[in-house]
């Protein structure tokens, strides 16, 4: 595999011990595509994620701004989510805000979408594999049941699925993914029984709180309505200490990429079933309340302008 990235970078996020307004260098992909593949860390592949070089950041929490609270109480007004509704809402609730969040599009573009996403992500996948391997040994007989938001054709399952005893919640707002991902599902070695689609948004979990050891979701951010909501209810179905992992494009920030994805954004969201090329994902991950981000960055050479990527694990 061939990756042309720098080093990735690495920023911890704690409600504990650390400096203020630290920040992540962002590594620019046109830097990144000029290294040879020696110059890629271990040839190419990752180093395990305790090895990259530590930022800390103090209290981050400071760094929220009244336009942030003003953000935050309009989207409660617009998605009204209590911190327990998985348990007082029914079903047509959720019907509901699903309806609103991610409107009913025709039949043949979500089998169109659904067949896109299952057949066209194979290159990156291939690409990614290495630091989604990494990731995913840290759930090896530590979780039980496991919750993937915009599951998808189900690439990860492949990773953490095989776990005897293991219990996976896909949520998706496109139907048309059932299919393919209990196709995934199967070859994972997952029992038929032990997983179960639900059609829904972030922003609405059809869960109970504090019910999943762990939360996965790649690649989803860029899509939902409102990030923050969806992050909160993340953390609303997890339980204490457990994780969430992550891999998410985010802004290149500072690059000439950065004005192609401007430009690009709106034609993205139509085609790309409303995915946004210009958000901070990893600054609203880490500003989210978890007790404890492991958050790193890479490019990667067949992801083209959705670059570069934060991936990590968060803490409960």
């Amino acid at each position: 595999m061939i990756l042309y990235a720098s080093t990735p970078s690495s920023i911890i996020f704690s409600k504990r011990n650390a400096p203020q307004q630290a920040t992540p260098r962002r590594p620019s992909p046109f830097n990144c595509a000029r290294q040879s593949s020696q110059d890629a860390p271990n040839g190419g592949n990752p180093k395990p994620l305790s090895s990259f070089p530590r930022l800390f950041c103090h209290n981050h929490c400071s760094c929220i701004c009244g336009r942030r609270l003003f953000i935050e109480a309009a989207a409660t007004s617009l998605f009204p989510l209590s911190s327990s509704m998985a348990s007082s809402n029914s079903s047509s609730d959720y019907t509901a805000i699903l309806n609103r969040v991610h409107p009913p599009k025709p039949d043949w573009y979500e089998d169109f979408y659904a067949s896109v996403l299952a057949n066209g992500m194979k290159l990156y996948e291939a690409e990614i594999a290495d630091y989604k391997s990494q990731m995913f040994a840290t759930l090896r007989g530590k979780a039980q049941k496991v919750l993937e938001i915009g599951i998808g054709a189900g690439p990860n399952l492949k990773y953490y699925a095989g776990e005897e005893g293991m219990k996976v919640y896909g949520v998706d707002p496109n139907p048309k993914m059932e299919k393919y991902a209990r196709e995934a599902a199967q070859s994972a070695g997952l029992p038929a029984d032990n997983f179960e689609f639900k059609q829904a948004v972030g922003e609405a979990i059809p869960l109970p709180d504090a019910s999943v050891d762990v939360v996965v979701g790649t690649l989803v951010l860029c899509s939902v309505s409102n990030v923050d909501m969806t992050l909160k209810e993340v953390k609303r179905v997890l339980r204490p200490s457990g994780l969430y992992i992550f891999v998410e494009h985010v802004a290149a920030e500072g690059t000439v990429l950065r004005f192609v994805q401007d430009v690009l954004d709106p034609v993205q969201q139509l085609v790309s079933d409303g995915c946004h090329l210009t958000r901070r994902t990893g600054q609203s991950i880490s500003e989210a309340g978890f007790s404890n981000v492991d958050l790193n960055m890479a490019s990667f050479s067949n992801a083209a302008f959705i670059n570069p990527q934060v991936y990590g694990v968060a803490h409960r």
